[in-house]
């Protein structure tokens, strides 16, 4: 396969990327490296933490660094299917109908509070995120690429709100959650945004078509057969486990084979290493999974579930060499 980039040309890109980044986010290093992963994969991103933790911020600054079409919608209880979509309204002055396009026709999506929307609404993003594409009066109309969707949702605040349903988060290919900063983080967050916000000065360091040339790369990253194995048995092994009411589907073992195909790009390579797959396995697997409910459930245990799995799935016994077959030229 012929590649208008090579590998150091894209680890420049994703480098301006992450620098753009850290010009304004602090801290919350693996965060920005699991939404560089998933915009490397191809796949969709779900936020969650507390307010004002930078979810929103996180988000912004990301559009901001690429030159492609961004949207935000806040999510309400009143947002309609049509607010997302579109709607084909009558023009008096032409005498036809014509296609008026939602928020959901740009390259990056920013889904504010998603969980605050009915699940009507919530639902009408599933053919966007999963086709690339949404029909409306019949009609099916392409979206851009990239397409990116960032949904944010705070995982405390029950009022108002409507969880989102299993057949919802499959679609996303990653959880993140990046949590409080540091005391250190907390200062430095203060002294950057003491004068001015450092949002408003973010430019563009990539292009649209070399997100696509740089996730085209992603996708031909070399896997071998052994760490394809070692996925399914991570996959399988969140079935097993007592504590668990539905695991992980397949969709969610080709989730895991994009992810890490996505982070070995992100590290400069061509090919997985075990450590690769461990590092997205976290953010990929725990938001697919249905606990059991009872006394002892609680909010992180399917994270630490898929830690124990990784514990306990043996890991291929193979030299960093036996991983490089088939490298991307």
């Amino acid at each position: 396969m012929l590649f208008l980039m090579n590998l150091q040309e894209a680890a420049a890109i994703i480098q301006a990327i992450r620098v753009n980044l850290g010009k304004v986010v602090v801290g919350k290093e693996k965060g920005v490296d699991l939404l560089l992963t998933a915009l490397l994969a191809n796949g969709h991103v779900l936020l969650e933490d507390v307010p004002g933790t930078g979810k929103t911020l996180l988000a912004k600054t990301l559009a901001r660094s690429l030159d492609c079409s961004f949207k935000r919608i806040q999510f309400t209880p009143d947002l309609l299917p049509s607010d997302l979509s579109g709607i084909n309204y009558y023009n008096q002055q032409t005498g036809e109908f014509q296609f008026r396009p939602g928020p959901v026709f740009a390259s990056i999506l920013l889904a504010d509070e998603i969980n605050r929307a009915t699940p009507r609404t919530q639902s009408s993003l599933l053919e966007c995120m999963e086709e690339r594409q949404i029909t409306i009066d019949g009609v099916t109309h392409g979206l851009d690429a990239p397409f990116l969707v960032i949904a944010t949702q705070n995982p405390v605040d029950s009022q108002g709100t409507f969880p989102l349903p299993e057949a919802q988060l499959d679609r996303f290919l990653m959880r993140i959650t990046t949590g409080y900063p540091t005391f250190e983080e907390g200062v430095h967050i203060l002294q950057r945004f003491r004068e001015s916000n450092p949002l408003l000065d973010t430019a563009p360091v990539a292009a649209a078509g070399e997100i696509q040339e740089l996730q085209r790369l992603a996708a031909a990253v070399s896997v071998s057969d052994d760490l394809l194995a070692y996925m399914v048995s991570i996959v399988e092994a969140t079935r097993k486990a007592p504590s668990v009411r539905l695991g992980a589907s397949p969709r969610a073992g080709f989730a895991l084979l994009r992810a890490s195909q996505g982070y070995a790009l992100l590290r400069g390579r061509d090919y997985v290493l075990p450590d690769d797959i461990k590092t997205v396995a976290g953010a990929v697997l725990a938001h697919r999974l249905l606990l059991q409910r009872g006394p002892g459930s609680r909010e992180g245990q399917a994270a630490e579930l898929v830690e124990q799995v990784l514990r306990e799935v043996e890991v291929p016994a193979e030299t960093a060499s036996a991983y490089r077959g088939g490298r991307v030229e």
